[in-house]
């Protein structure tokens, strides 16, 4: 035990090889922690996705500086990545589920006509969803454009009509 209050330190004062050492070990085990959160925690960007970043992030600091013990800290973290897999697992079974914790796509062009009421409800004003038109679809007009939505990630989608 004393061997590892050496290497580790106590408390909030560490020397720049024990804070090292923290870091290198929870870097270790925040992998691990992705690894069981799975990898949409990471590759879809949605609110319910971005949670397990800003949590993991904030608790395991914690560890690195000492500034809570490091097992209730790593149980926490743990606990955070566990509820994620396990609230993207429910969400591909119950649809309803899924989009109350992922959100759902809202529309905000079709048929012809912007719709103002969603652009609201998405805090998009016109000049942002043209912006968009013309860095995804490189165009300047709805002219060739089926339908725009915002998705559940906060960009913004085009579906360009057929034929």
């Amino acid at each position: 035990m004393e061997t590892i209050t050496q290497l580790f330190g106590e408390g909030e004062n560490q020397t720049v090889f024990q804070m090292s050492l923290r870091a290198v070990v929870i870097f270790i085990i925040t992998l691990l922690l992705l690894r069981i959160a799975g990898r949409r925690s990471f590759g879809m960007k949605s609110p319910f996705d971005n949670i397990i970043v800003i949590l993991l992030g904030a608790i395991l600091s914690r560890a690195v500086v000492g500034a809570s013990e490091f097992l209730p800290t790593i149980s926490a973290a743990a606990v955070i990545a566990v509820l994620h897999r396990l609230g993207a697992w429910l969400g591909t079974l119950h649809l309803r589920f899924g989009a109350v914790i992922k959100g759902q796509k809202i529309i905000l062009f079709r048929d012809g006509k912007l719709d103002h009421d969603n652009m609201r409800r998405a805090l998009v004003s016109e000049s942002d969803l043209y912006a968009c038109l013309r860095n995804a679809m490189h165009v300047e007009s709805f002219d060739t454009i089926e339908s725009a939505y915002m998705e559940n990630n906060g960009q913004i989608s085009f579906v360009k009509k057929s034929g």
